[in-house]
């Protein structure tokens, strides 16, 4: 892996830790301030930043999580990060563990030189009809 790649792969793993940690100031530091999750499903749902923060440290908690295979390709200052990745994860009651598929695209700001994650797409093999209205129901702006 090269040096870039492995750049990203550690950005993935801060960013994953702050979620199982709870740490919302790291991940708002991470984070674009047009940051959005995106839940790809047979009926997607979308959480903006301050969306996403709030159920991260709250309803929708992650315990642990591990990456497959990993694809990192840069694009001048756009990352794309992907993998098919283990979640163990639950949503206020509702387990929501196992098989998932990531992408993520990372984006190096122009003042700061830092890179942050602008969108983050979380699709599942499988289609539990719960997820959607689960993700909807942490959207703030509703």
């Amino acid at each position: 892996m090269d040096e870039f790649a492995s750049k990203i792969e550690a950005l993935e793993h801060l960013w994953m830790r702050s979620w199982v940690q709870r740490d919302r100031n790291q991940m708002k530091a991470l984070a674009a301030r047009d940051f959005i999750f995106l839940l790809g499903s047979r009926s997607p749902a979308i959480l903006d930043r301050a969306s996403w923060l709030e159920a991260a440290t709250t309803r929708f908690r992650c315990s642990g999580y591990r990456f497959d295979e990993v694809y990192v390709r840069r694009h001048g200052p756009t990352a794309v990060f992907a993998t098919r990745m283990t979640l163990d994860a639950t949503m206020g009651d509702h387990e929501w563990s196992g098989e998932t598929w990531l992408m993520d695209l990372w984006q190096k700001s122009k003042v700061r030189r830092k890179w942050r994650i602008v969108e983050r797409t979380l699709s599942r093999p499988d289609t539990d009809e719960k997820m959607p209205d689960a993700i909807r129901s942490m959207q703030l702006w509703r």
